[in-house]
Order: C-alpha cells, then structure tokens, then sequence
C-alpha cells in the first residue's frame, strides 16, 4: 500500500521561482508606496506646523500710526522698564513693547537708551521679535521655531 502522503506530495504543482518572486514583490511594492505616503505626509505636516517668518518693514512708523495686528518697526527711547516690558517713547506718544522670555532678566535695554523693535502690534501692546540697537547690533527675542517645551515636571500637580 503506497503512502498517501507521497502521492500528494508528487502530483502537486512545483512552485517555481518566477512564481516565488511574484508572490513576494505584492508586499514590497506596497511597503514602499506606504513608505513614499508617509514621508510625503510628514514632510507636509511639518511644513504646516512651522511658524511663519516675521518679517517688518525696515521704515520705522510712528507709535500713534500703528495699526492693529499687523507688523511694524517703531523706533523711540526706553521710558519704563516692567519686567520683560517696556515703555517705548517717540515724539507721537507711548507703546508698550513685550519682549518675552529674552526680557525677563530685566537687563535686556536700560532706561533713556534709543532702540528699534520690530514684532506685531496686537493686544495694545508690541510682541517683539527682534531688537536693534543704536549701535547696529540686533537680537532676536523669539526662538526661530516657536516657544521652547514645557518640562515634564511643570505637568506634575501633585501637592
């Protein structure tokens, strides 16, 4: 009596190796067309996210001409320093410049000295970007790509 087992095995079709590569280049082609979606859809996520430059105009405006939301260059004397804000005083009145975490020192400009901000009017009050000197040299006063991180412990509420 023959084993059963050998006849299935010699009356099945060979698997040939053209046959093999077909059934292996299925998955291939769909890892790399999900690989090219994804990397097009991360390249595209990021360039959403990332904050849109700044950039004012060069002219300095008056500070009783500035119009709300929009970016503008205001150039005056420091008349009061509040932490990280100041007084900025021209000939047309009084702006209260932000300066964010580069200002919280309180050593960024001194009282009486003559500056240009650029940054955006919004709120009553100038978040500013960058700060020129009267001697040329500029700072920037926000990180290029938005605010840092918090830390892990500022989440931490526990008493």
């Amino acid at each position: 009596m023959p084993n059963e087992d050998q006849d299935n095995e010699q009356g099945a079709t060979p698997v040939t190796p053209a046959h093999r590569r077909r059934r292996l280049a299925v998955p291939v082609i769909a890892a790399a067309v999900a690989l090219v979606i994804g990397v097009a859809g991360g390249a595209s996520a990021v360039k959403m996210m990332r904050p849109t430059p700044e950039m004012a105009p060069v002219t300095p405006v008056a500070i009783s001409a500035m119009q709300a939301s929009s970016l503008i260059t205001i150039k005056g004397k420091v008349a009061e320093i509040y932490g990280n804000k100041f007084v900025l005083q021209d000939e047309s009145g009084k702006a209260l410049v932000e300066t964010g975490r580069a200002g919280e020192d309180e050593d960024l400009v001194a009282k009486d000295e003559a500056v240009t901000v650029q940054g955006r009017f919004d709120d009553g009050f100038v978040h500013a970007s960058y700060l020129v000197r009267q001697d040329g040299r500029t700072e920037a006063l926000r990180p290029p790509k938005g605010p840092p991180h918090r830390r892990f412990a500022d989440f931490d509420h526990r008493p």
